[in-house]
């Protein structure tokens, strides 16, 4: 049996897309007995949490809704998620619509099969449906993060991740950090598993979170991670002995 699970969604106004998601991860997971969705409304100025607790209760969804007072970007919005979930896993997405809900059956059953307690499963968006521009910005990002950190990872700005939440939780925070999230997990000697999703078009709005899909924007960042990578020590427990004198 899986253990419990929470979606965690950061939105900044995306009414018009965060009820047909809710919907939508509701259809996906109901067949998981422990599930839930958290939201963090990250200072969103529409529609959107009333959006979503419509959604929820017209399909009777599990959901938390956590407000900001104000926008705190993408990353502090996603770990106010993480802290606030019940769900021993966590599943990261996006509030727009273009991650796949229909994608988190098939990375739950690839982390059921992972061995170690820290993992992560990352989605990778092999057909992108984003400007030549875009792909083009994200490709480079991608290409100087992998060489850099040697993740292994070819798409880290998916949205779409399953993660333990005790591991997520012992990451170091900082701004932007949901960028790095495998190379971090691979740090504690975490397993980095990945699975291609599909990309689909958003049907309502703008972005609200794309200011770092570019490469050089991140480079402050990117090096913040390398000296995290090289200071993290795993030791490897030989023994360990005691005395109980009661």
């Amino acid at each position: 049996m899986l253990p419990s699970i929470s979606v965690v969604i950061p939105a900044k106004n995306e009414q018009g897309n965060i009820g047909k998601l809710v919907k939508e991860i509701h259809d996906s997971l109901k067949v998981y007995p422990q599930f839930e969705i958290v939201i963090t409304d990250d200072g969103s100025t529409d529609n959107t949490v009333q959006e979503a607790l419509d959604a929820a209760q017209e399909c009777g969804c599990d959901l938390q809704i956590v407000s900001h007072e104000k926008s705190c970007g993408q990353s502090t919005a996603v770990l106010t998620a993480v802290k606030h979930a019940k769900g021993e896993w966590i599943i990261t997405s996006d509030a727009d619509g273009q991650n796949d809900p229909s994608d988190m059956p098939s990375m739950l059953e690839l982390a059921a099969q992972v061995k170690k307690p820290h993992f992560c499963i990352a989605g990778y968006r092999a057909k992108r449906l984003d400007t030549a521009w875009v792909r083009f910005q994200s490709k480079v990002a991608n290409t100087i993060r992998h060489a850099l950190l040697g993740d292994g990872v070819p798409d880290s700005g998916c949205g779409l991740k399953v993660i333990p939440k005790a591991t997520y939780l012992r990451l170091p925070f900082f701004d932007h950090m949901h960028r790095f999230l495998p190379a971090l997990i691979k740090s504690l000697d975490g397993e980095i598993v990945v699975h291609q999703v599909a990309h689909r078009d958003r049907e309502a709005g703008t972005s609200n979170y794309n200011a770092w899909n570019r490469a050089w924007v991140g480079i402050v960042d990117l090096l913040g991670v390398i000296w995290l990578q090289r200071r993290t020590k795993n030791p490897m427990v030989k023994a360990v002995s005691s005395v109980n004198s009661k």
